[in-house]
C-alpha cells in the first residue's frame, strides 16, 4: 500500500486528516506513533475548526519540518508545499474546501490527505 492510502487508512480508523498525514511517516519521522497523534489532535477539522488551514496541509508542512530542517528556515519548502496542495485541491482552507462558507465542497477530506502526503513525497527529502 502506497503512503498516501496508507494515511486514508488512518483517517478512516479514527484519526483526523493531521493525524493521518502524520502517521503515515511514522517510521521516517523518528517519532512515535503516540506523539504524532499527540501533535496532530487540534488539528481536526483543520486550524480553528474549519475556519483556516487544512489539518492535511499542516502535517504535510510538520513532516518537511521533521525530515529536512537542518538549523536553517524551510520557508522556499513551505511556500512549495502550499501551492502544491492549492493548485490540486482548489483552496487550502478547510471550511473552503468542506463548502463550509457558502461555496461547493472543492475537495473531500481523503483527496485532501492523498494531496499533502504527495506534496512531501514530491519534496527532495522526502522522496524514498
Amino acid at each position: 500500500m502506497d503512503r498516501a492510502e496508507k494515511a486514508v487508512g488512518y483517517k478512516h480508523g479514527g484519526h483526523n486528516c493531521c493525524q493521518a498525514v502524520l502517521l503515515a511517516f511514522a517510521d521516517r519521522t523518528g517519532l512515535s506513533e503516540e506523539n504524532l497523534t499527540a501533535l496532530g489532535a487540534a488539528l481536526g477539522r483543520g486550524m480553528g475548526a474549519f475556519d483556516a488551514t487544512c489539518g492535511a496541509l499542516c502535517a504535510a508542512q510538520m513532516v518537511v519540518g521533521l525530515l529536512e530542517f537542518d538549523g536553517r528556515p524551510l520557508a522556499g519548502k513551505a511556500k512549495e508545499l502550499h501551492d502544491t496542495f492549492k493548485e490540486k485541491c482548489g483552496s487550502t482552507d478547510c471550511g473552503e474546501l468542506k463548502g463550509l462558507k457558502g461555496g461547493p465542497m472543492l475537495c473531500p477530506c481523503d483527496d485532501c490527505i492523498r494531496a499533502a502526503v504527495n506534496a512531501v513525497l514530491e519534496s527532495s527529502a522526502a522522496n524514498e
